[in-house]
């Protein structure tokens, strides 16, 4: 855009809503009206529009003006950009408002038909008017979307070092095996005791797969993965119908042909609610403070965290 155009827009700008009302009402003291202003200033502005354009716009008819054929051109290029910005400018004030607006809220696959639905239910029953964009991925997904403004907070286990995150709580990590396998009666094991077992786990890319693989060079050995899947429910049927073992959390419905197993050490994830480099709008600072207060009667073990004593809101309300 050359510098007379840029110029010819800085004169125009604020002088289209002036246009506009006087173009959309057909009379100078009714478009006065509408804006709140005095009919001389009005009067004032569209002979400035008339001067920037360098064409008549207006001429007079009965009591009221009508459009000439160059203010009908330039009306009908610019109501819709008018309309708009208008709605651009409604949508940013709702968002500004702490009882309304949009959040866009991310959790992870191992999380979803209990947990995060309940806790954005009971969120939604004390702020009906905030809407809610959710969306379900894996944790490098989620990340993604959180550095590059696409959501606005997600629950992810764990948090990336890179993100600001506030801890809700650890997710345990146990050993499951079809109710037929031969560890099925089993107390606990020790991931020494898995070395000849075969593995179905998710994807290298995927977190709980990278701890899998790490737990079990620690134990000396290298996990025998016969089926790598990303969904999880589909993994657990596959353990259930005894094609290979796995290392998951605790799903949030019960699988009647899967059988736990603690492990004797113990292992577990951290659980972080995650938030971009950027100030959160109302709505979205009143989400976080939600989830960070009643995260541990839905998500986590109450056990290890105390959320009201272990961090403090990054927010300001």
């Amino acid at each position: 855009m050359d510098e007379s155009v840029s110029a010819q827009l800085e004169a125009l700008a604020p002088l289209l809503a002036a246009f506009d009302a006087a173009a959309g009402a057909g009379h100078i003291t009714r478009a006065a009206q509408l804006l709140g202003v005095p009919q001389s200033s009005l009067s004032r502005r569209l002979r400035s529009v008339e001067k920037v354009v360098g064409v008549q716009l207006f001429q007079p008819q009965g009591r009221g003006i009508a459009l000439t054929p160059a203010g009908r051109e330039l009306f009908e290029r610019t109501r819709e950009l008018m309309r708009a910005l208008d709605d651009a400018v409604d949508v940013v004030r709702d968002n500004a408002d702490p009882d309304s607006g949009l959040v866009r809220f991310g959790f992870p696959l191992t999380l979803g038909p209990i947990s995060i639905p309940t806790l954005l239910a009971e969120f939604h029953a004390a702020a009906p008017r905030i809407r809610l964009h959710l969306v379900q991925a894996h944790g490098e997904a989620l990340a993604e979307q959180i550095r590059d403004g696409r959501l606005d907070l997600a629950v992810m286990i764990p948090a990336p070092a890179d993100l600001p995150a506030t801890p809700l709580g650890r997710q345990p990590i146990h050993l499951y095996v079809a109710r037929t396998h031969r560890l099925a009666t089993a107390a606990a094991v020790d991931l020494t005791d898995l070395a000849n077992e075969r593995f179905i786990a998710n994807p290298p890319t995927y977190h709980l797969r990278h701890m899998l693989d790490s737990w079990c060079a620690d134990a000396g050995f290298v996990p025998e993965v016969v089926f790598e899947i990303t969904e999880f429910e589909t993994l657990r049927s596959l353990v259930a119908h005894g094609l290979g073992i796995a290392l998951l959390p605790e799903p949030e419905t019960p699988h009647p042909d899967l059988h736990r197993i603690a492990l004797s050490i113990p292992r577990d994830r951290t659980i972080g609610l995650v938030s971009g480099n950027h100030r959160p709008t109302p709505a979205v600072a009143r989400l976080h403070r939600y989830v960070e207060r009643h995260a541990l009667a839905h998500i986590g073990t109450a056990s290890t965290l105390d959320l009201e004593r272990a961090s403090t809101p990054r927010f300001e309300a």
